[in-house]
This record gives C-alpha cells, structure tokens and sequence, in this order.
C-alpha cells in the first residue's frame, strides 16, 4: 500500500494517508498534529484509541452540505469546512462524541 501526499521535508507525507479501498482511506496523524482536526473536542484518555471517521466528497459544495446536514441533525461542528494544504476539509462530532471529516480532494 503507497502513501497518498506530498512528502514534508522527512519524506513522509503529512498527514500519511493509504488508501484501503475505494472510498475508504485511513490517515495516521501525530498527535501534535491532530489539533486541526478535533478543535475543543476532547480526545479519548491515555489507554484508549482516538479515530476519526472519514468521508469523500466530490466537491467543497458537497463538504458544506454533508457538514450543515450532520448540524442540522445533532452534531456539532468542530472544524468548519475549509481549504487546507491536502483538500477542502470539515470536521463534526456526532450526537455520540464520534469525529467525522468530510473531505473534498
């Protein structure tokens, strides 16, 4: 499996993407830098696992809407949609606390 991304100056991409199948990628992000994804959200303890459930979308219009949509429902925005070095990209947490990045590549 290849990484996706341009390489940072370590010549690993960040933050380092695989695709694992069609519309299923999966994103390893230090934990540094995992700031731009959870905003004030509190992340899981120490002896627990933090995930982010991703989406594709097909266009920025399609990241707004996915993320007014989950709004609308329950959720809560967590990172409004925006360009970011990698794809247009918003971020909510579900009515359960689970984070969800809808991105635009």
């Amino acid at each position: 499996m290849a990484a996706l991304g341009e390489p940072a100056a370590d010549g690993i991409p960040e933050p380092l993407q695989f695709t694992v199948n069609d519309g299923l990628r999966l994103m390893l992000v230090p934990s540094g830098g995992f700031g731009w994804v959870i905003g004030d959200h509190e992340v899981a303890d120490r002896d627990r696992s933090e995930c982010v459930l991703g989406l594709s979308a097909e266009s920025p219009a399609e990241v707004q809407r996915i993320v007014e949509q989950a709004r609308s429902a329950g959720a809560r925005v967590v990172t409004p949609p925006a360009e970011q070095p990698w794809g247009y990209v918003g971020t909510f947490a579900d009515p359960d606390g689970h984070l969800w990045m809808v991105t635009a590549v």
